[in-house]
């Protein structure tokens, strides 16, 4: 089996290909990006005999084309994916090819599943499996693997956490992008949409975290579990950057006008707020608090079982790069067996084996601490 990973050389496309090249069936792994510099490339990755380098640009449709027809899978790990998703998986699906992404950003999910290519990938009979990374990802699979445990899901509660220790490149944009403007979120049983950065909420998550402070941001969750987790009330994510004071400088600088995306003149010149926050963000000051190199998820499922009320929470504490990575290479991997059938545009929780992926993921060396609560539905008279 041939991938193709856009974003290769990337933190995220790099944990993605550390554990393809240790697979049997994978005979190559092609580290595509818009940078190939062979100096980013870990140790392990150089030494391999099964990966190779190429020049990438994802707005590049022909190229992106050409390059998808010799390969059996594309992964894509290149963010934001606000801008990329979309433009790479149409070509995959010309070129008839599986395709993979991390998608976090709910506005190229909403046009995946909504655009022609989910009927284009149908035709050609490929899998557009979309948002296997982390969040989304694990914890969709992890939603999916209790609520095949329940009768009934009430709420989904998804939070998660990320030190600023951990981001780089992309994931920046990413991580201004989802607080701003209305996002959706699913409330009552409905999609609604919700002012992004809002409605704080303290959460405790495993060491070395501890309790954050997480807030409404936009990620496809809201989007993608109702349509597989019938009669579900609520879905409602929340996050954080840490340390503390990242996610308030955001705030102020989102309140002052100085993430706004309109152009304004300065000194005869165009420009824009946004991308001059996201240029300075980039470089953290020295001796600023940049957090322990460590992300954390916990996933909260509400529902009831044999008419008793039941709470199931999950936590994982690691780093984000592999934490990221391994969901997407396990899947290429189960395409590899013949083990996802879903045609067209899917999300995980529509097509990934939960038992099959947990242990698949536990056996990688994941951790995940979990616990089950049961109530009765009745309150007992004094």
């Amino acid at each position: 089996m041939r991938a193709l990973l856009i974003g290769g050389v990337g933190g995220m496309g790099q944990g993605v290909a550390r554990d393809l090249i240790k697979q049997e069936k994978i005979t190559q792994v092609i580290l595509a990006d818009l940078y190939p510099d062979p100096e980013r490339v870990s140790k392990k990755l150089k030494e391999s005999e099964k990966t190779s380098l190429i020049k990438m640009d994802v707005m590049d449709h022909d190229a992106m084309v050409k390059a998808f027809k010799e390969v059996d899978v594309v992964i894509n790990t290149a963010g934001p994916f606000y801008k990329t998703a979309v433009p790479v998986a149409k070509a995959a699906v010309e070129a008839k090819v599986n395709y993979i992404d991390i998608c976090d950003d709910y506005e190229g999910t909403q046009i995946l599943f909504n655009s022609d290519i989910d009927k284009m990938a149908r035709e050609a009979g490929i899998t557009v499996l979309t948002g296997m990374g982390s969040d989304p990802g694990t914890n969709n699979i992890l939603v999916k693997w209790y609520a095949d445990r329940l009768d009934k899901v009430d709420d989904i509660y998804l939070y998660w956490v990320v030190s600023i220790a951990e981001l780089a490149g992309a994931a920046w944009d990413h991580s201004l992008h989802m607080t701003l403007g209305k996002i959706p979120q699913f409330i009552n049983g409905e999609l609604v949409t919700v002012e992004g950065g809002t409605d704080v909420v303290a959460e405790q998550f495993l060491p070395p975290l501890g309790v954050c402070n997480v807030r409404y941001v936009g990620h496809p969750q809201p989007l993608t579990l109702p349509k597989y987790i019938k009669g579900v009330k609520n879905v409602i994510i929340k996050g954080a950057l840490i340390p503390l004071w990242v996610d308030e400088l955001i705030k102020e600088q989102k309140d002052t006008g100085l993430l706004s995306t309109e152009p304004i003149e300065v000194k005869g010149t165009k420009i824009t707020p946004y991308d001059v926050a996201l240029k300075l963000w980039q470089k953290i000051p020295e001796g600023r608090d940049n957090g322990p190199q460590s992300s954390g998820l916990k996933v909260i499922v509400k529902g009831e079982k044999d008419g008793k009320k039941v709470t199931y929470t999950a936590d994982m504490a690691g780093r984000m790069a592999p934490g990221t990575g391994l969901p997407a290479a396990i899947a290429a991997m189960m395409m590899a067996d013949g083990l996802v059938t879903v045609k067209g545009v899917v999300a995980p929780e529509g097509c990934i084996d939960a038992d099959i992926f947990l242990g698949e993921f536990l056996k990688r060396g994941a951790r995940i601490h979990q616990t089950h609560k049961i109530d009765s539905m009745f309150e007992t008279g004094k």
